[in-house]
């Protein structure tokens, strides 16, 4: 239903329906309703938030929409199930929730909803966080350890953290300083190969990986979302890869090298032409 599609009996608004999903799990919750939903506390619940988050990611990465709706509805469900709980236990209900974001990002956004003025991007970013320090009084951390919670991803966490020392004024000058960073921290990598040393070889890997992260936050590409598609990317091909071998009575390890370069690079031309496709009939 669009936004300007009146209500009927039958098709009732959005905000009935967002009504009626509040009530279903109000349902699921009371005496009546069922016993493994009303057992779930609050600490048990995080997980499924994360599944469901991470669920939705896989769908944006993806051409289905009708699936991305059906992860978002599932993501929702579960904040809703979390606010319930809270609103059994006397601490704020969905309403509060509402209440909090809506004035937030009003109160964030006063190039859109007061007189600030047009901004760019870069004059967004610099005054939501203004905001955040100045009118909301929410402090900085003292370090870097206080900025995010260790459950985050750690990719993601990397890009955080290294963006809030940043932005604190601990940085490289340019991308082309992270350049000359990953040239020296390659050079490290490969003198601890040569010792043999795990201990001294992990550690080298891990300031490669960090700096390469940072290299993504200079480039404004998320690096989370960018292995993500990588690692669809190399799945989709490697099946491929097999599926065609096993045609031919063959595994990846009987196959020649050359035989595996020619059926990957067969493989990076079919999720082109695949992608194309699916462009193509999503067209008007």
């Amino acid at each position: 239903m669009s936004e300007n599609t009146p209500p009927t009996p039958g098709n009732p608004s959005r905000e009935e329906k967002f009504r009626q999903l509040c009530e279903i799990v109000a349902r699921l919750r009371s005496d009546t309703g069922c016993p493994w939903d009303r057992a779930r506390k609050r600490s048990e619940v995080g997980h499924d938030l994360i599944e469901e988050a991470y669920e939705v990611l896989d769908a944006l990465q993806g051409s289905n929409p009708s699936g991305l709706s059906e992860e978002l509805g599932d993501l929702l469900f579960q904040i809703l199930f979390v606010a319930r709980i809270a609103e059994e236990e006397g601490d704020f209900d969905i309403g509060s929730v509402l209440t909090l974001v809506m004035e937030k990002m009003i109160r964030r956004h006063p190039h859109v909803f007061a007189e600030a003025g047009p901004m760019d991007i870069e004059e967004v970013r610099q005054n939501w966080h203004r905001i955040k320090q100045e009118i909301e009084g929410r402090t900085a951390p003292t370090g870097c350890s206080d900025a995010f919670g260790k459950t985050m991803p750690t990719l993601a966490r990397v890009q955080f953290v290294s963006g809030r020392a940043a932005r604190a004024g601990f940085d490289w000058p340019n991308i082309t300083s992270v350049f000359v960073k990953i040239d020296e921290e390659m050079a490290e990598f490969r003198a601890a190969l040569k010792t043999g040393n795990p201990e001294q070889i992990g550690d080298e890997a891990g300031d490669l990986l960090f700096t390469m992260v940072n290299l993504c936050r200079f480039a404004r590409v998320d690096a989370e979302s960018a292995l993500r598609s990588a690692l669809s990317k190399f799945t989709t091909r490697f099946s491929y890869l097999e599926s065609r071998l096993a045609m031919q009575g063959k595994t990846v390890a009987d196959a020649a090298p050359s035989e595996l370069d020619a059926l990957w690079e067969e493989a990076k031309e079919g999720v082109v032409i695949t992608r194309h496709q699916s462009t193509d009939d999503e067209s008007p």
